[in-house]
């Protein structure tokens, strides 16, 4: 079956599934590492079980992706998806610490989901239609989002480890509608024609991409953005929990914002503006809006005020509403068809590398100063809009490849 006008569609809705399942236990997660360790380790645990998820990530995207590019993205997504339903599986069973760790190995090793996705959307679109798709990707994630964490607080109050299950039964539905609905998206003709040992080099991968001097400063973009906006998503609890002193009902109702105001700029504004405006415009406004966001946040240490916290979040959120289809729409511009899987998958890569290093830097900043911290974050902002502004070629279609 090949891939047809509703091929994106049916892409949404595996989206929307994930993404629920994965929201689902989000709440459920330091109850359950708390079985294991005492009190006051459970953040430990809970770091280095993010920590290992990022690592074997970084190591495995890259890789999944390139074998997508080969042998086509429908039988590498599968993989990917029942990786993650046995990883989910063992943290439902439990029973030691060690099972978890194995459990998120397994799907960090398999997570090429969300990479793989993405090179589906840019097998079966037009070039220039391609940010408004990867912003519906996002707005329908954080749809997920919203309902996710409520429902795994109402199932874990019956038992910790029904969520994981309730998660692996989801993903595992996701599965089977990939298989049954999802059409193939990149043709035989279309792959890449053999395969190596090299091709399960990450950093071979890696090397390659970096070799392209677009894609490169495309990737340091992205790493600059994701630095910026991993601040804020790694420490804002713990910063309303420290300066403001909320409940965890109030900072349950400042994440609900954060996922309407998601889904309004992806679904909304983002392909409202693409009206008027070019892409290039829209990032840059959208980075702006990011570090807009960070300042009012080192200004609500001066001026305690709810008002300053919710326009912060509204608009460090609308920002990456706005600069996130754009950068993926670009970034999938700059390869050839037959390398989507492989630039996908070090774009993921080089994300699961951040989300190592930047919780472990921005803890240490803020025990200094939290500041200082928002401070460097919306400082790293300005200096991705500088470098778009400066650096990035606009209105240009790099699909020719890297040669």
């Amino acid at each position: 079956m090949k891939p047809g006008k509703y091929t994106p569609g049916i892409i949404l809705g595996i989206v929307l599934l994930n993404s629920i399942g994965f929201s689902i236990v989000l709440p459920l997660l330091p109850f359950l590492v708390a079985q294991y360790l005492p009190a006051d380790r459970v953040v430990v645990g809970m770091s280095a079980l993010l920590s290992v998820f990022a690592a074997c990530t970084f190591f495995a995207a890259p890789v999944l992706g390139a074998l997508s590019d080969r042998y086509g993205r429908k039988s590498l997504l599968l993989i990917s998806l029942l990786g993650s339903v046995a990883g989910y599986i063992l943290f439902g069973i439990g029973g030691s610490l060690g099972i978890l760790f194995l459990g998120r190995i397994i799907d960090g090793l398999t997570a090429g989901n969300i990479s793989i996705l993405f090179a589906c959307i840019s097998d079966t679109t037009e070039p220039g239609k391609r940010a408004r798709w990867f912003g519906y990707i996002g707005a329908v994630m954080g749809m997920g989002k919203i309902g996710g964490p409520a429902l795994g607080g109402l199932l874990g109050s019956i038992s910790v480890g029904l969520p994981f299950f309730i998660t692996a039964g989801l993903i595992f539905l996701s599965a089977v509608a990939v298989y049954v609905l999802l059409p193939e998206s990149l043709q035989p003709e279309k792959r890449t024609k053999t395969i190596s040992f090299k091709s399960l080099n990450t950093f071979s991968h890696l090397d390659e991409m970096f070799r392209n001097t677009h894609i490169k400063r495309l990737l340091l973009l992205g790493l600059l953005f994701y630095a910026a906006l991993g601040t804020f998503q790694f420490n804002f609890t713990v910063f309303l929990k420290d300066i403001y002193m909320w409940s965890p009902a109030q900072i349950g109702s400042i994440l609900t914002l954060a996922g309407l105001c998601e889904i309004a700029a992806r679904a909304a504004v983002f392909p409202t503006l693409l009206r008027y405006f070019n892409e290039k415009s829209i990032g840059i406004a959208g980075l702006m809006l990011l570090g807009i966001g960070l300042g009012l946040i080192v200004m609500s240490l001066y001026v305690h005020s709810a008002i300053i916290i919710s326009l912060a979040v509204c608009s460090i959120i609308t920002g990456e509403g706005l600069f996130d289809p754009v950068y993926n729409g670009k970034l999938s511009q700059s390869a050839g068809e037959n390398q989507q899987g492989k630039l996908q998958g070090v774009n993921q890569s080089l994300q699961a590398a951040s989300n190592v290093i930047i919780p472990l830097g921005a803890a240490a900043i803020y025990f200094y100063s939290p500041g200082l911290l928002y401070a460097a974050a919306g400082s790293i902002a300005l200096a991705a809009v500088y470098m778009y502004a400066t650096k990035i070629q606009s209105n240009r279609n790099f699909g020719g490849g890297i040669r």
